[in-house]
């Protein structure tokens, strides 16, 4: 047999070599240079732009158009993203964007993307400076949880993955490590949180094999927060039927109303019944940079693991989440893997025995953490705490001025920066008409609340992130309400 005859196919050569670097360098530079400046004023000028526009059908058809064969021109291309796409976005930057739970960015994140995007590194292991800045962030995440000097953590698109990463290190802890090559076999593992947790935490536990309904959703107080006699009592039912409880979640800052779940008294149940303690604490994490706020998050310390967004109080732009964890021997334990491609060496590049790849999913990684470092050091955490403070009191100012006005309806307790409340009608229109007054809003242009259901009951739902939002935007936005409602009632 020939034994060329296995070697890679001969390509006809067409073309002389190219690579995809500019021809004309200078010409490139000058449409960075107008790209940035056009980004810094659309930052700058927020305000006269509407919070939110749908997207018109020329719009979408344009966006449906056949893979390109052929070169477009960089100018063309960017005529087509101020057109096509910088127009029609979420609208998170906003200040009067107050859907969801999403921060508003900041500037010197967004420069440090682009200089993250330049440098291109994969973040997955080695020697370089990408891997020492994603260890910094890390080592100042657990100090600003207070956790111990020597915890692990790894840096993930969100808190929905994080949460997803300490579910997977709880499991292997309690069974071992031989889990990763067995599988859970017949145990039958159950875990814990609230029903008003995030959706992500069925979600994971479906991901992880364990299957969403070995997730016990423990009833709420009047606040929303978890009821510790409802879990202790599904603990024991649980044990008693033959089950194994092996973890808990508390929540700082649910999704619908902002509760904070008792997470000093969740840590003293866990000790006792030697469960593993997670929060989940998207952003309520950044509470702790608040010497106001801290005392609502006390107990997040005492976590075995804690999962957070950057990209939400932090106005880190997105995506940067955090997994981190108490015990680092526990955190290797659950995702490091031996492959021959990816030897550690004594010398050169693939030097260093702790990659981020041995702590998470994730082999092939972007340098999310320059954003993050570039966040903390240009504004400091003291700043970040106050914005988180300032969201609170935003949230609290609206929340009075629904009280206070008797045809809208406060629907929920205001525990840290969401506020839910409806306009008051007729039991058989009420939710279609919040419905409607919701999209007229954000349809307008106005402002962007979401939605939620509080006790089946349709909510509107503003939750104050942005460090743009001021009182006068919220209180703008309750207006706007009011004015829709008056127009269909």
């Amino acid at each position: 047999m020939d034994g060329g005859s296995a070697a890679t196919p001969k390509l006809a050569d067409r073309h002389n070599h190219r690579d995809l670097d500019p021809a004309d360098w200078e010409q490139m530079r000058a449409l960075g240079h107008r790209m940035m400046d056009d980004m810094i004023d659309h930052l700058r000028d927020l305000r006269q732009i509407p919070a939110w526009q749908k997207m018109p059908q020329p719009v979408r058809d344009a966006l449906s158009a056949p893979l390109p064969l052929d070169p477009t021109s960089p100018e063309e291309i960017y005529a087509d993203i101020e057109q096509l796409v910088t127009p029609y976005v979420t609208g998170n930057t906003h200040p009067g964007f107050m859907g969801w739970v999403h921060g508003g960015g900041n500037v010197m994140g967004m420069l440090a993307d682009m200089i993250a995007a330049g440098l291109n590194p994969n973040v997955g292991g080695r020697d370089h400076s990408a891997v020492a800045i994603e260890r910094q962030v890390v080592a100042w995440s657990a100090e600003m949880v207070g956790f111990p000097k020597e915890a692990s953590g790894v840096l993930v698109t969100g808190s929905s993955m994080a949460n997803f990463v300490a579910l997977t290190v709880a499991r292997t802890a309690y069974l071992g490590q031989e889990v990763r090559q067995t599988g859970v076999g017949e145990h039958k593992l159950t875990a814990y949180t609230s029903e008003a947790a995030h959706s992500c935490l069925p979600r994971a536990m479906d991901q992880a094999g364990l299957g969403s309904d070995a997730l016990r959703l423990i009833a709420t107080d009047g606040l929303y927060r978890i009821r510790l006699d409802a879990l202790r009592d599904a603990v024991a039912a649980d044990r008693a039927a033959g089950f194994e409880p092996f973890m808990v979640t508390g929540t700082a800052g649910t999704v619908s109303t902002g509760a904070v779940d008792d997470l000093a008294a969740l840590a003293s149940f866990c000790r006792e019944e030697g469960l593993w303690f997670h929060v989940d604490a998207a952003y309520g994490a950044f509470g702790m940079l608040s010497p106001v706020l801290r005392p609502l998050v006390a107990g997040i310390e005492h976590a075995d693991s804690v999962a957070f967004d950057f990209h939400k109080w932090g106005q880190v732009p997105y995506d940067a989440g955090i997994a981190l964890v108490r015990d680092p021997a526990r955190h290797l334990a659950a995702f490091d893997h031996a492959a021959d491609y990816l030897r550690r060496e004594k010398r050169g590049l693939a030097t260093g025995e702790l990659w981020p790849c041995d702590l998470g999913p994730d082999l092939s990684r972007g340098f999310r953490a320059l954003k993050v470092w570039t966040t903390l050091r240009a504004y400091g955490t003291e700043a970040l705490g106050r914005v988180a403070e300032q969201t609170c009191r935003i949230a609290q100012s609206l929340a009075a001025a629904i009280v206070a006005d008797p045809r809208l309806e406060l629907l929920a307790p205001v525990g840290l920066n969401i506020v839910c409340f409806r306009v008051r009608a007729d039991d058989a229109v009420v939710d279609a008409l919040n419905a409607d007054i919701l999209a007229d809003i954000q349809e307008a242009g106005i402002a962007v609340p979401s939605s939620t259901l509080i006790d089946g009951k349709f909510a509107i739902r503003a939750a104050i992130v942005n460090h743009r939002t001021r009182l006068e935007d919220a209180l703008a936005m309750l207006d706007a309400v009011l004015a829709a409602a008056a127009r269909r009632q």
